[in-house]
């Protein structure tokens, strides 16, 4: 895929709740959505306090499940996403598209669009 990330190895870290392996592919001033809470994450820090917000009250886990390459050279992701409660209990499930711009093998941005079709 894209630029020197491996997007499989990214979605695995996170799902391992590894945050530190995803943080070190996500470039320093990264714009992120937080689509838990709305709005537009700016940094590696901020990505960092909403993960770990968000694992402290769900627990999701994605997963890739095919992925294009954009006419302007971003990485279209089709994702799997469960989100279940802390006692296990399923909240939601659905597929959306991750879109990465990768730049110098860091991720510089990421978009999320409504699911394939």
């Amino acid at each position: 895929m894209s630029g020197q990330v491996d997007f499989d190895a990214l979605y695995d870290a996170f799902n391992a709740r590894n945050i530190e392996a995803v943080l070190k592919c996500l470039a320093q001033d990264v714009m992120w959505p937080n689509g838990w809470e709305g709005g537009i994450l700016h940094g590696r820090d901020a990505v960092r306090d909403y993960w770990v917000r968000q694992w402290a009250a769900v627990n999701p886990t994605v997963t890739p499940m095919g992925h294009t390459i954009e006419a302007d050279g971003r990485t279209a992701l089709h994702v799997r996403q469960v989100v279940r409660g802390l006692d296990g209990a399923v909240l939601s499930r659905g597929d959306v598209i991750h879109v990465y711009r990768v730049i110098g093998g860091l991720i510089r941005s990421m978009e999320i669009r409504g699911g394939p079709g």
